[in-house]
């Protein structure tokens, strides 16, 4: 089984980086084990790019291993130099615990916490074991088994020497090199995942484990590849910021619309890092992406399986019925809270609450250039009002057409969708 998950984990470009490649795969082989994935509580929210380890940990959970998971209460407080070109700004003891009840909501949802079974995933923070020890135990029983010049030379300090690094960051390598310690002598973890920029501090956990303990220690790292699309930009960025899992940050509508809008070049490689999906069945997504793409099956099966696995099936229902309505223009099947949902990017403009004429308002609120091409539009039947076709020149916009009393939502045309605020 083990072959097949490292085959598999291949297949789907997963594995970047590994410590004695032969050595992990005979330990896999031979027994289940605990593997372990961190996260820092930067945030209250994770976003897409943070969830590529997690996926992978949930892969070894399928195929029988014991996933622990461990969010950052104290390394969150200090900052990890990887992949930044200056300092983080620190955050507050309180705002720290309160990201780090966040990120275990979120974590609950992609793992199975069942107690029953032996490869229950295990939730920890590394607050409880780095907090209560003192700066002398840190120097003396940690800090003396790690040579400065092995951590100058790790790639994430080297880059940041010119611009200039503090000790606290400088020695963040050795607080997770603490946590692997740590991990293997109270949870028996033998594998570290990790994104590709965690390379140094994997090592680190090794370097550590390898001097506190007999020669039988083994323990082993693996890396994942940063996450890329084609043509070579970021990944999990859009015009309005990250891509949040948090539907308060990104509604589950938006974070559909980002996973169905993958362009065709990047789809199938989505769908193997993100998915659950087998082998058969993304090659047939694959060859519709060749075949009839216009069809966009693969990029509708990515949105479905990662909206469901994040929103759960209520979050999907909602965000397809949202795309339904605005792709046929119906907007009578939504609620006013999905309604600000789909149209919280549209231009708005805020007009007098009063009455008004239904020429004059979409002079007034730019939908149409003068009254002459108002008339023309209203009369052709291209203005919609909260998605009922307006034809009547003399058509009055009141208390009735105001959702909440507070907005309208016109259409021009077929796509334009213009949100009118009344104030």
């Amino acid at each position: 089984m083990t072959n097949e998950l490292l085959q598999d984990l291949e297949w789907r470009g997963l594995l970047y980086q590994q410590t004695d490649a032969e050595g992990m795969e005979k330990l896999l082989n031979e027994q289940k084990v605990s593997l372990y994935v961190g996260v820092d509580p930067t945030a209250d929210s994770m976003h897409i790019g943070h969830i590529v380890p997690l996926l992978t940990l949930r892969r070894f959970q399928k195929a029988g291993h014991k996933p622990i998971l461990l969010v950052g209460g104290a390394t969150g407080t200090v900052g990890d130099p990887s992949g930044r070109s200056e300092e983080r700004q620190l955050q507050t003891m309180e705002q720290v615990e309160k990201n780090v009840q966040g990120l275990k909501k979120q974590m609950e949802r992609l793992f199975d916490f069942s107690s029953h079974t032996e490869n229950g995933a295990v939730l920890v923070n590394n607050n409880d074991w780095v907090g209560p020890m003192t700066l002398i135990d840190f120097l003396r029983d940690y800090g003396k088994l790690i040579n400065v010049n092995y951590i100058l030379n790790k790639d994430t300090v080297a880059s940041r020497l010119d611009s200039g690094i503090s000790f606290t960051e400088f020695a963040y390598t050795l607080i997770q090199g603490i946590d692997f310690n740590h991990l293997y002598d109270h949870h028996n973890v033998r594998i570290q995942v990790g994104g590709s920029d965690q390379w140094g501090n994997i090592t680190t956990g090794l370097e550590m484990i390898r001097k506190t303990h007999d020669e039988n220690a083994k323990a082993f790292g693996i890396t994942i590849p940063l996450v890329t699309k084609a043509d070579g930009t970021k990944f999990g960025k859009t015009a309005g910021g990250a891509v949040w899992l948090d539907a308060a940050k990104t509604s589950p509508y938006e974070f559909y619309q980002f996973w169905i809008n993958t362009a065709d070049a990047d789809v199938v490689k989505y769908l193997k890092i993100f998915t659950f999906l087998t082998r058969e069945e993304i090659e047939g997504l694959a060859a519709s992406v060749e075949e009839e793409p216009h069809l966009r099956k693969a990029q509708k099966a990515l949105a479905e399986e990662m909206t469901s696995l994040i929103h759960g099936e209520e979050g999907l229902e909602a965000a397809e019925r949202i795309t339904k309505a605005l792709f046929s223009g119906d907007l009578k099947a939504l609620s006013v809270e999905e309604m600000k949902v789909a149209f919280a990017g549209v231009p708005s403009v805020e007009v007098a609450k009063e009455d008004k004429n239904i020429v004059e308002l979409i002079v007034e609120a730019g939908i149409s250039s003068s009254k002459r091409q108002a008339r023309e539009d209203v009369t052709n039947g291209a203005i919609s009002v909260n998605g009922e076709k307006i034809t009547d020149l003399e058509y009055v916009i009141d208390v009735k057409d105001r959702l909440e009393d507070a907005f309208s939502i016109i259409r021009r045309g077929k796509k334009k969708y213009h949100m009118v605020k009344f104030v």
